[in-house]
């Protein structure tokens, strides 16, 4: 991979995807980078899609603590919802807008190695050991392929699913995957796309907005409740990154067309940043 280019990781979830504004305003902050020679990967999920066609289909989601179950009838809509409409429905976007996007999945040049996730306990979900089904842990990032793709100049749109040696698909986390891809690809920038964009000391009050959080502010935030939730497993998963030498992780939304490229000049307009200060 072209070395003088910065590399920039993007996590969009799949109520992202439902929200025209969204949609557009992605396409837009990722032609902001684009145009100032960063290199960028999408990693998406689709979890409200996957649970409307399951609905569709007779099929009623299973999710233990917010964590969702995946029999073999439940990857099969996964694999087509995720892989096959999300996917396509958010490549044709981009290109619309003028993003050589390349859509394609985990399996995809096995650019996603995982192994089938070993029951565990889990916070919220008793005492007892959860079988997750067709559920994966990321094992391995094909890099040099990914490196190879963004060298073509293409930006990669990955739905997160995962592969095995035999040839087993699973279900894997957006969250987890883009973090193994963002600290194996030795990114400089992680941006979770949200709805909520961004971290606050009072969910209903825009104005109690963290600007930026340090390491040792984020675990306080933790500890003491005001980060709390879903948005929880999001800094936990920035904190280990910025351990390992990603510079800054940030949590925004896209309707604004200058947010990444403000969050990529290290100012505080958009969202939250989480980062390692200076010493």
């Amino acid at each position: 991979m072209n070395q003088k280019k910065p590399l920039a990781v993007v996590k969009v979830g799949g109520d992202i995807l439902l929200d025209d504004g969204q949609r557009i305003g992605l396409v837009r902050n990722i032609l902001g980078l684009l145009g100032d020679s960063w290199h960028v990967v999408v990693l998406h999920g689709g979890g409200p899609q996957i649970s409307a066609m399951q609905s569709r289909l007779g099929i009623t989601p299973r999710k233990v603590a917010g964590r969702r179950i995946t029999s073999d009838d439940d990857l099969e809509v996964v694999k087509q919802v995720l892989c096959g409409q999300i996917n396509v429905d958010l490549v044709s976007i981009m290109q619309a807008q003028g993003v050589n996007a390349f859509g394609c999945h985990g399996a995809s040049g096995k650019i996603i190695g995982a192994q089938r996730r070993e029951p565990t306990i889990v916070s919220g979900g008793g005492t007892d050991p959860i079988d997750f089904g067709e559920v994966g842990d990321v094992t391995t990032i094909n890099t040099q392929l990914v490196a190879c793709l963004l060298d073509t100049g293409v930006v990669p749109v990955l739905a997160s699913i995962g592969i095995n040696d035999r040839g087993d698909i699973f279900n894997i986390n957006a969250d987890t995957t883009v973090v193994q891809m963002a600290k194996q690809m030795t990114a400089q920038l992680l941006i979770f796309v949200t709805g909520i964009g961004g971290i606050y000391r009072n969910i209903d009050d825009p104005q109690s907005r963290f600007a930026h959080l340090d390491v040792t502010e984020a675990r306080e935030y933790i500890d003491r409740g005001i980060i709390m939730g879903g948005m929880i497993p999001k800094v936990e998963e920035a904190l280990s990154l910025l351990q390992s030498g990603i510079d800054t992780v940030a949590i925004v939304d896209a309707k604004d067309a200058q947010a990444f490229m403000s969050i990529a000049q290290g100012k505080t307009d958009y969202g939250t940043l989480i980062r390692v200060l200076p010493s």
